[in-house]
């Protein structure tokens, strides 16, 4: 089978990155393109990001997660630790994180260092979530084999019978990270291929050295 894509070709043309337009923390730069993307660009949803990690099987894998806060800390989203992309974290903590809104042509890459975020935060976290998200996290034993769906439909209405009119805690298993960046590049569609990309790089003294590089 074959499947000929070369003719698939896009002109971008909705936005430019100038140095002389940007701040110096890039963390305040990621927060004005969500904002604007996030306003300007309905995509759906805008938090949506790819998460790569180092495998167990020696294998790199990414998929998508959804992040649920950021700060000048980090970034901070939530799975369940015991899964195949948690254990690959805790084993080797460092990660990639993309985001692409090709609705406004922009693209930004995370390096970073994922830790676990306190057992408060993700108490506070897991009580604002619906009801049937917290049941499923605690139905679910994350990228385990299953027999098939009815086991986990069975599952859940056991639990549902178990925890009526009862409170649901969070699981020892399941939990967030944080993503402290290290570097953060912010890329830029532009005509004929001449696409603006902008690296940030932590330095030792907490600074971040700013370059330009070529598309």
């Amino acid at each position: 089978m074959e499947n000929d894509l070369s003719d698939y070709r896009e002109s971008y043309e909705k936005g430019e990155l100038l140095l002389k337009h940007i701040s110096d923390n890039p963390i305040e730069l990621f927060r004005d393109w969500f904002l604007e993307v996030d306003t300007h660009f309905n995509q759906g949803e805008t938090n949506a990001m790819t998460i790569s990690t180092h495998g167990l099987d020696g294998y790199p894998k990414s998929r998508v997660v959804l992040l649920k806060k950021y700060t000048h800390e980090g970034f901070i989203f939530y799975t369940n630790y015991n899964s195949e992309k948690g254990k690959a974290i805790l084993d080797n903590p460092s990660v990639c994180l993309s985001f692409f809104w090709p609705a406004a042509e922009r693209q930004v890459i995370i390096k970073g260092k994922a830790e676990k975020i306190a057992e408060n935060l993700s108490d506070g976290y897991f009580e604002s979530r619906p009801r049937g998200s917290q049941l499923g996290a605690i139905v679910s034993n994350q990228s385990e084999v299953v027999k098939d769906r009815a086991e986990l439909e069975h599952k859940l209405k056991a639990l549902e019978k178990a925890y009526e009119g009862r409170e649901i805690e969070r699981p020892s298993h399941w939990g967030g990270f944080i993503v402290k960046p290290v570097e953060l590049e912010f890329w830029q569609g532009r005509p004929n291929r001449l696409h603006d990309r902008i690296r940030y790089k932590l330095e030792k003294d907490f600074t971040w050295k700013i370059e330009r590089l070529a598309p």
